[in-house]
């Protein structure tokens, strides 16, 4: 894995200075006083700065504005106007223009209109009304994607600055074993090629480290994309990798997968929204019946009164639409709308059963990577010990440089693989988390 952080940090969590080089001692300073944050402060942080989450967020809002102006459409409105018409005069009192009523007209009246019955009207507000559903599901899907994202920096970051003191440690054995070599030599008890062969393995422990501290460093660098405004933004993590979660039983994750799993409640909503979409498109064949009153001057002169007669006054006005022909625009809108809505269900249908394969597989992926940890432990508990034994073989002459060398390569390696393996469960339990939500 290529996860990453400062030796420094390393130094700091598993093992103070002994195991820290002279150069790092500026960069611990640094580091010490640098904010420690847990996962969920990460995670806030997270949500701050990640683009598509804050993207998801505006989405839920404007899904919730839409709903409100599409409800408002259905409720009365109320306008002012303000208005003078002048018609070119035929020494007549109505001017040329039929349209017109006067060579001089004032119109300031308010009006308040209703649709009384409008199917479209109706058939938006349930589509924005499934599309707020739909929002706020795809908002729940981009948190839960985030803590994946941050869970894998998180604990990748952990696991960087694991590798980093294994090397450390590492680097120290082989130092220390050198320096045996060096003194069996002296007393005539080994030959100068188990020397060379303890400098390379020294050689090779100062490459590992220096790889580790690289790789430390990137992951530090991309978790701060993540969480700040300058990814050069010093911080610690709290180290809680050892700190697993338990793994609900199997029937009682996919009883919160069926309740709590916003992947099928967007592909539900979806569906909502195509249903509508069809409603709108049928209520091209239905009419609609509008009110509209209007109260204020329609008059030759703009005053409430024209000669002892007052021009305040209202009307009403009721009007039916009735759609006769439109060249089949509505048939064709209905087809394609009824197009949108066979391909919602076959989504809705697929996501029900890609939930089912991807809560066994996740769940599969949570259970092994557990159990396998306690056979990582006792690994790693075997590789310390057999290092030990032969380290004593080795003073005793009963083996040779050989062994000793591999067993600390055993050792290295058993020292990642258990860290890799806790990572491992973290993100497997973050990704179940994906479908169930948090447990």
């Amino acid at each position: 894995m290529r996860w990453a952080a400062p030796a420094l940090l390393a130094a700091l969590l598993f093992g103070g200075a002994a195991n820290m080089l002279p150069a790092q001692a500026p960069a611990a300073a640094q580091a010490a006083s640098a904010p420690t944050l847990t996962l969920d402060q990460a995670l806030r942080q997270a949500s701050l700065y990640s683009p598509q989450f804050q993207q998801a967020v505006a989405a839920a809002g404007i899904a919730q504005a839409a709903r409100a102006q599409s409800r408002d459409a259905l409720l009365p409105t109320v306008n002012y106007t303000t208005q003078y018409l002048y018609t070119q005069g035929n020494d007549t009192p109505s001017g040329r223009f039929i349209a017109n009523n006067a060579v001089h007209e004032y119109v300031s009246e308010g009006n308040v209109h209703e649709d009384l019955y409008s199917p479209t009207l109706l058939g938006q507000y349930h589509r924005a009304r499934a599309g707020q559903l739909l929002a706020d599901a795809q908002l729940r899907i981009a948190t839960r994607g985030l803590r994946v994202t941050v869970v894998q920096g998180y604990y990748g970051l952990l696991a960087a600055q694991h590798h980093v003191a294994t090397a450390t440690s590492s680097l120290n054995e082989a130092e220390s074993f050198l320096k045996i070599s060096q003194e069996l030599e002296k007393g005539g008890e080994v030959a100068h090629s188990d020397v060379l062969k303890s400098e390379l393995q020294v050689d090779q422990r100062q490459r590992e480290l220096s790889n580790a501290q690289l790789q430390a460093e990137q992951a530090r660098l991309s978790l701060g994309v993540l969480l700040f405004p300058k990814p050069e933004q010093a911080f610690q993590l709290k180290d809680d990798l050892a700190q697993l979660p338990n793994l609900p039983p199997l029937p009682q994750i996919k009883a919160m997968a069926g309740v709590r799993n916003p992947l099928l409640q967007a592909a539900q909503a979806s569906l909502q929204q195509a249903h509508a979409d069809v409603g709108i498109a049928r209520g091209g064949y239905l009419p609609t019946l509008a009110l509209d009153y209007w109260y204020g001057i329609d008059a030759t002169h703009f005053a409430l009164r024209d000669r002892g007669v007052p021009n305040l006054g209202y009307s009403a006005e009721a009007t039916l639409l009735i759609p006769i022909w439109n060249w089949g625009a509505t048939r064709s809108r209905v087809h394609q709308a009824q197009l949108q809505q066979h391909q919602a269900q076959v989504q809705l249908d697929f996501t029900q059963r890609q939930l089912t394969a991807n809560l066994d597989s996740f769940y599969a992926e949570a259970d092994t990577a557990r159990r396998q940890l306690t056979t990582l432990r006792h690994s790693l508990d075997l590789a310390q010990e057999s290092l030990r034994l032969s380290v004593l073989r080795y003073r005793n002459g009963e083996t040779n440089v050989l062994e000793v060398v591999s067993a600390q390569d055993t050792l290295a390696v058993a020292r990642n693989a258990w860290t890799d393996g806790e990572v491992r469960y973290r993100v497997a339990v973050a990704n179940l988390q994906t479908l169930t939500g948090a447990f």
